[in-house]
């Protein structure tokens, strides 16, 4: 009996011991031979493409441990989309310049994706801890990866501090909530605390647990750690701790509002305020809104540009939670995807142009249009589409995030926080098209075009980005493809 529930056990759990394994086989290469940097990708890439199969074959709904390991339609479509974002990530490190040791490197992004799948497909606040520790612990190393850049040292440190002590008020916050109700599976939380009403102890649990989570989307002000992870990193570890790590993070925040602290929720409307965690969550986005986009205004390096950009979009993402509705949750997720293909994408371009000039500045840029069409194409529909212009998916992911806020409550609640919304999407278009300025219209300093026109170009870098591009466009145009489908997961 006991041989048969492994059996069972290893069988919903086979994507994740499927990325586990090509973690140990990629680690080998790279440890028994010394120039394996296309075989360590290759495997690293064939093993993801297996663990999509893996999720494709698993039931449609089971439930092990009291909600340890939960399997439905919406943990299977968000596991496919972190192997996706991981596979892309996978494909970036083709095209960066070789780390001294790539089996270790590819080995860590794999390890993280495990983090990421455990996050996405648990319920139960032990396991979403040691998901969240897991792929941190991973992502710091990854960040410091680079023993040549002294930034990517200082970068590493700087987020394994403020990591380590948002775990640390999380694990607080959970053990104050299982001080009081007892369990630590969501749905028997969100049972118990159906029955009490809000006491300050409880008030303190949300808010130290919802304290971790905001490091992790990058919310302000918890956010001091992103810009310089984001320019120090490695390109394709900034592009996964901009993509990968947001998705699981925003789907697992939204499992524990949603349902944990489901009857806690309290409300955010401007004339109907009450305590709870829509609040907390109103004023986290409210003041990322406010800080990512003024700040990003005075950046002339484009990555630490994206970094504040994504304290912005954190901010935007947020007002689909505190709707609190289910399409309010669709619209979150839905938006965090769209957003984490499209930086995945504009990294892509940030690492050939960094590879070729030797530097991501806004200078590095100029005249990139008529030295690389392709490249700078696919960063305007990338720039463009995190502005929120039409007919690119980040307009209609924004549409329907402001929409469904609308909606909730009576009275259009939520009305000043979308106003907010609207008035930093508009602030954003400024210094994105900033980047298209030096794109599209600056001239080039000679040594910057003498470097880029010498430069052989990567084919698979090119042909990544435009998959990305287009990707972008095709979601914009028929949102549809995605976005029914998310709303189809969501209980």
């Amino acid at each position: 009996m006991i041989h048969m529930r492994y059996l069972q056990l290893l069988k919903l759990a086979s994507p994740e011991a499927v990325v586990v394994l090509t973690a140990l086989v990629v680690l080998s290469i790279g440890l028994l031979a010394k120039r394996a940097t296309f075989a360590c990708a290759f495997v690293a890439g064939l093993g993801l493409v297996c663990a999509i199969v893996a999720v494709l074959l698993l039931p449609d709904d089971e439930t092990l441990f009291g909600g340890m390991l939960v399997i439905s339609p919406l943990t299977s479509l968000f596991k496919i989309t972190c192997l996706a974002l991981a596979f892309f990530t996978v494909l970036l490190t083709g095209g960066e310049k070789v780390p001294r040791h790539p089996g270790e490197y590819l080995a860590l992004i794999l390890l993280a994706t495990v983090g990421l799948m455990l996050l996405v497909g648990s319920e139960e606040l032990l396991m979403i801890f040691i998901g969240l520790e897991l792929l941190g612990l991973s992502l710091y190393v990854m960040t410091a990866f680079d023993k040549t850049d002294v930034r990517s040292a200082e970068a590493g440190l700087k987020y394994f501090l403020f990591g380590s002590t948002a775990s640390a008020f999380t694990l607080f916050g959970i053990s104050l909530l299982y001080g009081m109700t007892g369990t630590t599976g969501l749905a028997a939380i969100a049972t118990r605390l159906a029955t009490t009403s809000i006491q300050p102890l409880l008030a303190v649990a949300i808010v130290m647990t919802l304290v971790g989570f905001a490091f992790k989307i990058a919310a302000a002000p918890f956010h001091l750690w992103a810009p310089d992870a984001y320019q120090g990193a490695p390109v394709p570890s900034a592009a996964f701790i901009a993509s990968g790590s947001k998705v699981a993070s925003f789907v697992v925040l939204g499992k524990i509002v949603l349902i944990g602290f489901a009857p806690a929720q309290g409300s955010a409307g401007w004339h109907s305020m009450a305590a709870g965690w829509s609040p907390v969550l109103a004023a986290l986005a409210a003041l990322s809104i406010v800080i990512g986009n003024l700040v990003a205004l005075a950046q002339s390096n484009v990555r630490r540009l994206l970094a504040y950009s994504a304290v912005a979009h954190a901010g935007y993402t947020l007002i689909g939670f505190v709707a609190g509705t289910r399409e309010g949750f669709s619209a979150a997720l839905f938006y965090t995807t769209i957003y984490a293909v499209t930086l995945i994408g504009a990294f892509a371009v940030v690492g050939v142009v960094r590879r070729e000039t030797g530097g991501d500045d806004f200078s590095n840029f100029s005249g990139l249009a008529s030295r690389s069409p392709a490249l700078a194409g696919s960063m305007a529909v990338f720039m463009l589409s995190l502005a929120g212009i039409p007919p690119l998916a980040g307009f209609f992911g924004k549409f329907y995030l402001f929409s469904t806020a609308l909606q909730a409550g009576t009275n259009q609640a939520l009305l000043w926080l979308v106003a907010l919304g609207l008035v930093g999407s508009f602030v954003s278009l400024y210094y994105y098209l900033l980047v298209l300025k030096a794109i599209f219209v600056d001239v080039p300093s000679l040594s910057g075009a003498e470097s880029m026109r010498h430069a052989p170009s990567d084919f698979l870098q090119c042909a990544t980005v435009t998959v990305l591009a287009a990707v972008v466009v095709l979601l914009g145009v028929i949102p549809n493809v995605l976005a029914s489908r998310i709303l189809g997961a969501v209980p």
